[in-house]
């Protein structure tokens, strides 16, 4: 398992990057279960855990209103394969990562391709 957590987007691109990481690999969310807006303008983070899997579905590049802050935390394999599955949907860069013995987190700035 590894844990996605999405920040500094509206509700719709979070919608749009679970999204995508839904149709590769099995969650811990149900399809119903989307990102709402919190009364009183608050800070949001979006959290999800996904299952990655060696056989995943890639999508065709989704399109985002603006950025949004992503950061991957699980084992190596697994945030390798979200990472991937990002990147063919999205504009991935790197903002920074950290390393432990069995798990790492990596922070990634999402964007639409060009």
């Amino acid at each position: 398992m590894a844990t996605v957590s999405l920040a500094g987007a509206s509700k719709e691109d979070a919608a749009a990057v679970f999204g995508v990481l839904r149709t590769a690999f099995p969650t811990d969310r149900s399809s119903d279960d989307v990102p709402e807006d919190q009364p009183g303008g608050h800070s949001v983070v979006w959290t999800a855990e996904f299952e990655p899997t060696q056989e995943w579905i890639p999508t065709d590049p989704i399109p985002l209103e603006g950025s949004v802050s992503a950061t991957l935390q699980g084992g190596y394999v697994a945030v390798d394969q979200l990472r991937a599955a990002l990147g063919v949907a999205f504009a991935v860069d790197e903002r920074g990562a950290a390393s432990g013995d069995q798990e790492q987190e990596v922070d990634l700035r999402l964007t639409t391709k060009r």
